[in-house]
């Protein structure tokens, strides 16, 4: 799967919050640029778990996660993980 492909797949899960495509730039923090809550990532989480076949659940990594570029790249390399 391609960085782009997963950028679609990732912006898609935040449309599904109704949130406008001009506000999913790379940079945009979760909380303070997009105005999330707790339960609207938790919605994000289980989408996107669904959308890439996998489990985030106890995965350090994505406690990391803090903007867009940072969730990008984490599917990268989950991805590629898995098609290892």
């Amino acid at each position: 799967m391609t960085r782009e492909e997963i950028i679609e797949i990732v912006n898609a899960a935040f449309a599904e919050l109704e949130i406008p495509e001009e506000e999913l730039t790379p940079e945009a923090q979760f909380f303070t640029d997009l105005g999330l809550d707790s339960l609207d990532m938790v919605d994000v989480v289980i989408s996107l778990q669904r959308k890439f076949g996998v489990q985030l659940r106890g995965n350090e990594e994505i406690k990391k996660v803090r903007c867009l570029n940072d969730l990008y790249d984490f599917f990268v390399k989950i991805d590629a993980e898995k098609n290892k």
